[in-house]
């Protein structure tokens, strides 16, 4: 497996675009994005558990029932949520491109990002649907991950190529997300293309399999959005025997699916709002997976530890106690905790004590975009990752005043 270029549109018969239509008042930012599928594929979707569900989310999975899609729609600068009129909205939204495309609605995956609560209007949307279309191309993955950021600084996409059956395929994704990420599920939009010929329901099972150790081991600010989705189309234009079941074809899909999940996953965490740091949670020696993937995802979550990771502290008593709240069953007198980052790792904790170390080098190993904190159990042989960021300054003043 290899990284290729192209992202969403990596893979074989699909083509994107992105155009700023007016929802947003800067018109320098692009605020609506399409992926198109030559022929319908197969299509597997995963959405929030949050109770206030945006309406986009409402009308994708009552049209991708049948586990058909041949095109997704987004914008960005609202989320259509909690609007008396949502669903008509993002109804009409598929309906306007299933026109220009010559498609059936039902077969257009919509999606909306963006502030909660405020009126989305339909005009700009339908009159920049023409131009979004006629621009579609095989190098408009990139516009595609402009036109679906919001607080976003970075774009986020990756393409991966590989063998199934002998044939060559193709993967890639496109994603957003910065602030209001804590998935429980996925983490604010994905967009997944593959030209693997898979059934729907294997799709489906890849998908929701992989999300357990990626997605929802993410947290940026602990608050699950309304409108996470993550959705994989596949084309089957790579031509190999499509995957009915579990064997040496579905790994072979599910590493490369995990290859791009992992990728988009230290990408939105690195990119959270305000932030300057990458987190990575590794736990190893847990009794159970459920135990590492608690540990991991308390720790990352705690705001004392993203806040002395945004300092550069090696304030690791933090790390011991988001482990002793997290409810996870751990012999507390077992753990060990290491910092480790390009500048080195350092040992600080030792069967849930303090060891001495030099703080200077401590420091010196926290500067760094990308920090480790590895957790050692000792109490078995399972292990988990989770992603997520320091807590900065600008983290308040970006929420402050987002919505005015």
């Amino acid at each position: 497996m290899k990284t290729v270029s192209g992202g969403v549109c990596a893979a074989k018969g699909f083509t994107a675009n992105g155009v700023h239509c007016g929802i947003r008042k800067n018109r320098t930012k692009k605020d609506l994005a399409l992926i198109y599928s030559e022929v319908p594929a197969h299509a597997a979707a995963v959405y929030t558990t949050n109770l206030v569900k945006g309406a986009p989310l409402t009308v994708t999975k009552q049209h991708i029932a049948n586990g058909l899609a041949q095109a997704v729609i987004c914008n960005s600068g609202n989320a259509n949520t909690c609007n008396a009129n949502g669903i008509e909205i993002a109804e009409q939204m598929s309906e306007a491109l299933a026109k220009e495309l010559q498609i059936s609605a039902n077969d257009v995956v919509v999606a909306s990002t963006g502030v909660i609560g405020q009126p989305l209007n339909l005009a700009p949307i339908v009159s920049g649907i023409p131009t979004l279309v006629a621009g579609l191309s095989k190098d408009g993955g990139e516009a595609a991950a402009e036109g679906i950021m919001t607080t976003d600084t970075v774009k986020k996409e990756i393409a991966f190529e590989f063998e199934v059956g002998g044939k060559t395929c193709h993967i890639g994704g496109i994603a957003k997300g910065s602030g209001m990420i804590h998935p429980n599920m996925a983490t604010m939009l994905v967009f997944i293309t593959t030209d693997v010929a898979i059934s729907s329901d294997m799709l489906q099972k890849a998908l929701s399999t992989d999300i357990t150790n990626t997605f929802n081991m993410v947290s940026v600010d602990g608050d699950t959005s309304t409108n996470d989705m993550v959705t994989v189309l596949a084309n089957g234009m790579a031509g190999n025997e499509e995957i009915t079941a579990e064997g040496v074809a579905f790994d072979a899909f599910m590493k490369a699916l995990n290859s791009v999940t992992v990728y988009l996953c230290r990408c939105i965490a690195g990119d959270g709002e305000g932030a300057t740091k990458l987190l990575e949670c590794r736990v190893n020696g847990a009794s159970s997976l459920s135990v590492a993937k608690t540990v991991a995802k308390s720790v990352i979550c705690s705001s004392l530890l993203k806040a002395a990771m945004f300092g550069a502290d090696a304030n690791w008593g933090r790390v011991l106690c988001a482990i002793g709240y997290s409810g996870a069953d751990v012999d507390v007198d077992r753990v060990d905790v290491s910092f480790r980052s390009a500048k080195g790792e350092i040992a600080v904790c030792k069967n849930g004590a303090g060891v001495e170390f030099s703080e200077e080098k401590a420091k010196e190993i926290l500067l760094e975009s990308e920090i480790e904190i590895l957790v050692g159990l000792n109490s078995g042989s399972f292990e988990a990752t989770a992603w997520g960021c320091d807590l900065t300054y600008d983290y308040v003043k970006i929420n402050g005043d987002y919505r005015t």
